[in-house]
């Protein structure tokens, strides 16, 4: 089957001296036949390439849900009078929200997502929340994969169902503690940019109630809830700048009162203890600081340091309990959990056992409580929930999530290695592979990274990666600036017009892997998603030589079309994360690494790129265009597959069997491109 050969139809436009061309952009016409046309052939086409790994491609579904405990529940967690589980029923790909009233009473199902998604190609639930009588339950639905979700309310007393209350909403809601009047987003027409806060009672006739509008484009309107439930808390957000306001949940009729007024370059987090805001802001602070300030009095001349910044400990969030703060951050490129007890300032951290780790808040909604619940993992050990005596400073193993077939987590080892980058700076790099199958040469690899929005790649367990492990990959995560791996420092280093260090840290650990013998490059492959296609994108047009194979996951690849067009969903908000190309010095330093502006003749590696039809933070034309144009530049007859999900978006097919399918479709690839497609999972 030949590749499909998508039409030219030439555009350009001139800014700074420099003239984008763009022969794809018919491909932004979403309802027009031969858009849909193309996006089909691609698949096709994709399909026929594949067809030769279909019985591999079930061998690995059927390994990765072999290893999953269908049958299951969570650790129950308490809130008020009830305990809240989720369960999994063996052949069913949704789970189902459960409660019992006390830790002993009989199971009420709150939400069968089954019953939800059945006869949906995409389901999701987006969020689920219960009055502060416990008697309703609100809850968001999207069924297509835009993330603009329908607004439900169900009596739990009497199983009466208001559906469809709103439609085309943000995801997030809140009760005021009336139990009579919910709080709700809308997004904004054309950019989706989520930007008024409405309130509305229950059996309302007429329109919802607007409580505040964010007007501008730059900024995010979300609300939550304080944990002792005295208050709501609507956040404005940029990248780079945070405005709080606050509502009395136990007025319907509160209005809001502003808190902490937005600087440019600010940003913060605030929890609610007895009466005090305790604060966490960057201001003066690169790594943050915590202060507190009396409700009544927040202006910033009332402020008190609580914790000074520190090089060393960067401060991410916090929950709040009645005499202590649970402050979660990160310490030396790994998570870590300092506990602050308020009465006598004392603090102390959370140990953890392993060198490479990850952990982080589970559901703590007990505002009395002193117990901590907390999640971990390694890239041996699987999930894991504890609870943690903040008082006594023991812990207890609530549960870890079960690996069927005999996992037995000796057999394999990790490691974290550092590579030199051009500058000098040390990029630390996460290992994990199976021990019986490490050999003394060069080994097939697999390099994951991701690299903006001060956004984390921690080292957790995956039970589907023990496909890889097992046939003698070696998984890598590359932890490079742009992310926030070593603190806010290593997030400044790798944005605005520092972002082709992401780029060049992340070539220099491919480099390391091949010169210190893990891999070679004829035995790399590498994989990115959303931001992390970027870095596909831009590393494979730098260095197409360093790599065999390469997976592109929605990739944000059309930067300079996508940056200079504000109509675009996300697309202002961004300049805070990328800059503004319609200055100057911004403009080409963006268009000196955009993936598709930079696509040339040479011979580029292996390569699957993936898109969502209804994805609103990367549009399903970005990789769309980009394949085309790769397809009419790449020199060699090497694979080049475009595979669009035609009925979901940024995050692929919804359910766990679905989930599963699309991950052994990808490690399929991986491997067949890799010439190991035929070695069988755990052969010595």
């Amino acid at each position: 089957m030949e590749a499909p050969v998508a039409k030219k139809t030439p555009s350009s436009r001139t800014l700074f001296g420099v003239t984008l061309h763009d022969d794809y952009a018919w491909m932004r016409q979403r309802e027009a036949p031969e858009v849909r046309a193309y996006l089909e052939a691609e698949n096709a086409y994709t399909q026929a390439q594949m067809a030769h790994t279909k019985d591999f491609q079930d061998t690995l579904y059927q390994e990765m849900l072999g290893r999953i405990k269908e049958d299951d529940t969570s650790v129950p967690y308490q809130k008020d009078n009830h305990f809240y589980y989720i369960r999994t029923v063996e052949g069913k790909p949704y789970a189902i929200h459960c409660r019992t009233l006390g830790a002993e009473g009989p199971e009420e199902i709150l939400i069968d997502e089954n019953e939800l998604a059945a006869g949906k190609e995409f389901f999701d639930l987006g969020d689920l929340d219960i009055s502060t009588n416990e008697q309703l339950m609100a809850y968001t639905t999207d069924e297509n994969g835009s993330e603009r979700y329908q607004l439900h309310v169900r009596n739990l007393e009497t199983g009466d169902l208001q559906e469809n209350i709103v439609d085309n909403i943000y995801g997030e809601i809140e009760w005021a503690n009336d139990n009579a009047t919910l709080y709700y987003i809308t997004r904004e027409d054309g950019t989706d940019r989520p930007h008024k806060l409405f309130r509305r009672s229950l059996g309302q006739e007429g329109e919802s109630e607007l409580v505040f509008h964010e007007a501008d484009e730059g900024f995010f309107l979300s609300i939550g809830k304080t944990k002792d439930d005295r208050y709501l808390l609507i956040d404005l957000s940029s990248h780079v700048t945070t405005e709080v306001w606050c509502l009395d949940a136990e007025d319907p009729n509160a209005q809001p009162q502003l808190v902490i007024p937005r600087r440019p370059g600010i940003e913060l987090g605030m929890v609610h203890n007895d009466g005090w805001w305790y604060i966490m802001t960057n201001e003066a602070a690169l790594n943050f600081r915590l202060l507190r300030t009396r409700v009544e009095a927040p202006e910033r001349e009332h402020w008190e340091e609580v914790l000074p910044h520190s090089p060393d400990f960067k401060i991410d969030y916090a929950e709040s309990f009645r005499d202590r703060l649970a402050i979660f951050g990160r310490k030396n490129g790994l998570k870590s959990i300092v506990v602050y007890h308020i009465p006598t300032g004392a603090t102390h951290d959370v140990p953890f056992p392993d060198p490479v780790y990850t952990a982080g808040a589970s559901s703590n909604l007990e505002f009395e409580s002193q117990v901590l619940r907390f999640k971990y993992s390694s890239l041996t050990r699987p999930a894991s929930v504890f609870d943690y005596d903040m008082e006594t400073g023991t812990r207890s193993l609530l549960k870890q999530t079960e690996v069927r077939g005999g996992y037995d987590a000796s057999a394999y080892d990790s490691a974290r290695i550092f590579a030199t980058a051009p500058d000098g700076t040390q990029v630390p790099v996460s290992l994990v592979w199976n021990k019986a199958r490490r050999q003394d040469r060069p080994q097939e690899t697999l390099l994951y990274a991701y690299g903006s929005y001060g956004h984390s790649i921690d080292p957790t367990f995956s039970s589907a990666r023990l496909s890889l492990l097992d046939r003698g990959l070696i998984f890598a995560i590359a932890h490079i600036r742009g992310g926030g791996e070593m603190g806010r420092a290593w997030y400044e280093n790798g944005k605005f017009l520092f972002k082709k260090n992401t780029f060049s840290d992340f070539i220099a650990v491919a480099e390391h892997l091949i010169t210190t013998g893990v891999t070679a490059r004829d035995r790399l492959g590498i994989m990115g998603g959303s931001a992390g296609g970027l870095l596909m994108g831009a590393v494979i047009n730098m260095r197409p030589d360093l790599f065999k194979v390469v997976e592109a996951h929605v990739p944000f690849v059309d930067v300079m079309n996508t940056m200079l067009d504000p109509s675009i969903p996300l697309t202002v908000i961004e300049y805070d994360e990328w800059g503004n190309p319609n200055e100057e010095n911004y403009f080409h330093y963006m268009h000196s690494y955009s993936p598709y502006d930079n696509v040339q003749p040479q011979d580029y590696p292996d390569l699957l790129i993936t898109a969502g039809l209804n994805d609103p933070r990367v549009q399903y034309w970005e990789p769309a265009k980009w394949c085309a144009k790769l397809r009419q530049c790449k020199s060699t007859d090497r694979p080049l597959l475009l595979k669009t999900n035609m009925g979901a978006g940024h995050q692929g097919a919804s359910g766990r069997y679905g989930y599963l399918k699309e991950i052994a479709f990808d490690y399929a690839f991986l491997l067949d491109r890799l010439g190991i497609a035929d070695e069988p999972a755990g052969h010595q």
